[in-house]
């Protein structure tokens, strides 16, 4: 008579805990490396950022800033006398963005600066200040108000400004000779290609 072998369960058992251990640790590395990039744009290891996982969650990445105001383009000149001056502005609300070209016929002192709402009297923040011809630029505003340029002719002769601007801006405001114009910009349509056709009001 043979006696039948009796399995070792305390082996067996050891090799189960294992096998359970071993497979939620390759659960908890693939949620790591994997799906908390890809569902939540978590990403501790940075692996989602590399293999581009962070682009599936759907959320804002930091490339792309949304603005409140509707994007403008403005077109302007002005003519400066000898040791005459003045201040043209834009209306921008923190976080707006303008581009801006600008060419003088002759050179110029001026003063890229900023007054934030609410500031006292007088106050403003600069940015720029040359003798130059001519600037190009971006700029980003760092918070609500009016931004924009003082330019002063220190020549003897007329000198004629041309600015170029596009940016997220609600409308312009022109200081000169103890006056201020103030400008605003309408959009008064869309098209079917939803781009707004925008004129300047005057």
């Amino acid at each position: 008579m043979t006696t039948a072998e009796v399995p070792n369960s305390g082996h067996s058992n050891a090799r189960l805990v294992w096998t359970c251990l071993g497979a939620f640790a390759v659960a908890a590395m693939l949620l790591v490396l994997f799906v908390l990039p890809a569902e939540f744009a978590i990403d501790p290891l940075g692996t989602g950022k590399l293999l581009g996982l962070t682009d599936l969650s759907g959320q804002q990445s930091d490339a792309i800033t949304h603005q409140s105001e509707i994007y403008h383009r403005d077109s302007r000149e002005f003519v400066l006398s000898p040791f005459e001056s003045l201040e043209y502005k834009y209306r921008i609300e923190e976080g707006g963005v303008l581009i801006y070209s600008w060419h003088a016929s002759g050179e110029v002192l001026y003063d890229f600066h900023a007054e934030p709402d609410g500031s006292e009297p007088g106050f403003a923040e600069s940015f720029d200040k040359q003798r130059k011809e001519v600037s190009h630029g971006s700029y980003f505003a760092a918070f609500s108000g009016i931004h924009g340029w003082y330019w002063e002719n220190r020549g003897n002769t007329d000198v004629v400004i041309k600015l170029e601007s596009t940016g997220f801006y609600s409308g312009s405001i022109e200081f000169r000779d103890g006056l201020e114009t103030e400008d605003s910009f309408t959009t008064i349509g869309v098209n079917s290609a939803n781009r707004g056709t925008e004129v300047l009001v005057k």
